[in-house]
């Protein structure tokens, strides 16, 4: 008896001391990092030949460079030969359409509702598997990847709707 009192008081200090980390936690880390102030609708769009990245959230609105969360939509049609790598863990979750999503030469198709990730070290090639375009939401972690590939797009505001 005296020894599973041992261990409930044991398992209650455990159970205390992680509860009082997740109540310390978000206070250090508020300290460190600055809030998220406002909703938005985004910050950019880049456009490259029907290619477009609606930057949903990158440092202009989060306040750090933690993850990036962007719209991206691939034209129907869209079959490059050659991948690319990124210097980020890349996330796509697919909202309409088909995406040939090629890693390491291997072909995965994801459909509306399916996820796909990237590495940094992987190399990607992104083609359309549909006969109209895909949209989806891809998320990279950590940020950084929109302002890398910005040089080679066309930029404006999302205020700016034109699509």
């Amino acid at each position: 008896m005296r020894e599973q009192n041992r261990i409930d008081s044991s398992r209650r200090f455990g159970l205390a001391a992680v509860l009082l980390a997740c109540v310390a936690m978000p206070a250090r880390v508020a300290a460190q990092t600055p809030s998220y102030e406002k909703a938005t609708a985004g910050t950019r769009w880049l456009e490259n030949g029907g290619l477009t990245i609606k930057a949903l959230v990158e440092a202009a609105n989060l306040g750090s460079g933690d993850v990036e969360i962007g719209e991206i939509t691939f034209p129907a049609g869209m079959s490059p030969s050659r991948g690319h790598r990124h210097g980020a863990i890349e996330i796509f979750y697919v909202l309409e359409g088909e995406l040939d999503h090629v890693v390491n030469g291997t072909s995965h198709i994801l459909r509306p509702g399916m996820v796909g990730i990237v590495r940094p070290a992987d190399e990607v090639i992104h083609r359309v598997a549909s006969t109209g375009p895909v949209r989806a939401l891809v998320i990279w972690a950590p940020g950084g990847e929109v302002a890398r590939i910005a040089p080679g797009f066309q930029q404006r505001p999302v205020g700016d709707d034109r699509r």
